[in-house]
């Protein structure tokens, strides 16, 4: 029933002058919804309260609650058409008064970790661009159908939610930014393997599928406790991100995964200088697949110790100022990285071994970021010690991967499986840190174990790389002009 509503709301945006396309959808959809999933947790907050003989002051004003004025209904439980404010009233009662009247909770809230807070946040970033009101009297029907209140209810809801932003970053390049393959991300927090009590980092958040999938995982790793369950909410995931878009899906996933409250920060990570950095503000575990590409700004390179106008390469710096010693990451990069001969990549390259053990690269198939068009690693690292040895894994799922045939959970069991023993194997080796050239520092993927007719590309491998190439330069080209 879910996913039917989802299509109709989809269906009514379609038709709606203020919305063009995926990314739009998504955001209308989420300030909807997360106002239906607040309404739903002040119902059961109110039921807690009465069952224990408490009074309970509701969030929201009563004027501003979904009961009020998103779906009125009549004692029979049926819309109050009498009541229920549609066309020009609608919109105007939207963008003049309940929108500035959320925006406020940002000022006004307690702390940045509670829920009012979070509300001051979503709707501080976003507008509302459903202008006929008609259209919006359509879609608040549709979603009051939706439901928050059991478990089952949610974990549909936010499956449904990761199909839509999976949809997103299907739709373009901007929307790519946005969607690492849950696949992949499921892999990298296996190997790096959270535990309750680790404060889990994502600097470069998107929408927040590595939070979400640590804490899938970290919540599937034991029978939790009451304590277990405090410090997962208040205390393990905490994100940064620069783009309102992001950052309203960001935290509307995590709100669905379960989350209440997601630190997911709006802001500028490379504005922080790294010297700031201080032990109480590092973290234990680091996920994260930040923007490739772009043109920073040689003001925000000044931050840095290594400059370079590779977004990835600064964000890099980050993470590894980031962790505590002993701390853990597994990161997405373009392997260009791995091979690049200019000063900063070498430079990077050598504070990368230097400072912690590179233990892992997995060598991603193009094809994995379905319209990105880069070829990427991730890189696995402990800080806090020097590379001894690199385990190479070369991710080969025999087939060309694309929308229709995507990056699945099977592609990626043998990775996982061999990753703890670390063994020769067809597609796997290792090389170790005293024969990597100290001029270079080249960490290129060059499987030894392939035979020699393996080593002459196909000519579809030849026009993926094309294609890749392609898309990076008109993605430099593209910040290139933003600049202008």
């Amino acid at each position: 029933m879910f996913e039917q509503t989802f299509k109709n709301i989809d269906n009514t945006l379609r038709t709606e002058a203020g919305c063009q396309n995926e990314l739009d959808y998504i955001e209308q959809t989420s300030w909807i919804i997360f106002l239906k999933y607040l309404d739903d947790l002040e119902a059961d907050r109110e039921a807690a309260a009465e069952l224990s003989g408490k009074s309970y002051t509701p969030i929201l004003g009563n004027d501003y609650r979904w009961k009020k004025w998103a779906v009125p209904k009549n004692k029979a439980g049926e819309i109050d058409h009498n009541k229920a404010l549609t066309g020009d009233d609608l919109t105007e009662f939207v963008n003049k008064k309940l929108f500035p009247y959320l925006a406020k909770f940002r000022t006004t809230a307690d702390h940045p970790d509670t829920i009012e807070y979070k509300i001051g946040e979503i709707f501080g970033e976003i507008r509302n661009k459903i202008q006929s009101g008609y259209n919006l009297r359509e879609i608040l029907n549709r979603v009051d159908e939706l439901r928050f209140r059991s478990k089952a209810e949610k974990h549909e809801m936010s499956a449904l939610y990761e199909d839509k932003i999976k949809n997103m970053g299907n739709a373009g390049r901007n929307g790519g930014e946005y969607y690492t393959p849950r696949p992949l991300i499921r892999a990298i927090v296996q190997v790096v393997a959270p535990k309750i009590g680790d404060k889990i980092y994502d600097p470069a958040a998107g929408s927040a599928g590595f939070l979400c999938e640590a804490y899938e995982y970290l919540k599937a790793s034991k029978q939790l406790s009451t304590r277990d369950v405090e410090i997962l909410q208040k205390k393990t995931f905490y994100g940064k991100e620069l783009k309102s878009l992001a950052l309203v899906i960001g935290t509307m996933n995590m709100i669905l995964h379960g989350v209440e409250a997601p630190n997911i920060v709006h802001t500028n990570t490379l504005a922080e200088n790294l010297n700031d950095i201080q032990e109480k503000d590092r973290y234990d575990v680091v996920l994260a697949n930040p923007p490739f590409g772009g043109a920073v700004q040689k003001q925000l390179q000044q931050n840095f110790p290594i400059k370079s106008g590779e977004t990835a390469y600064l964000f890099l710096q980050h993470f590894i100022k980031s962790l505590k010693a002993g701390g853990r990451a597994g990161i997405v990069i373009k392997n260009t990285f791995l091979s690049n001969t200019d000063n900063a990549s070498v430079s990077l390259r050598k504070l990368l071994l230097d400072s912690c053990d590179l233990h892992t690269i997995l060598d991603c198939p193009s094809g994995t970021f379905q319209g990105a068009g880069v070829k990427t690693v991730v890189l696995f690292f402990d800080k806090g010690s020097k590379t001894n040895k690199i385990w190479y894994y070369k991710l080969e799922p025999g087939r060309n991967m694309g929308k229709t045939n995507p990056l699945n959970e099977a592609d990626l069991t043998e990775f996982i499986k061999l990753q703890t023993r670390k063994p020769e194997s067809p597609k796997s080796w290792s090389i170790a840190a005293k024969d990597i050239d100290t001029e270079t520092y080249d960490l290129s993927v060059k499987n030894p174990n392939e035979p020699e007719a393996a080593a002459h590309r196909s000519p579809a491998e030849i026009l993926d790389e094309i294609a890749a190439l392609d898309a990076e330069s008109a993605e430099v080209l593209a910040s290139i002009r933003a600049l202008i």
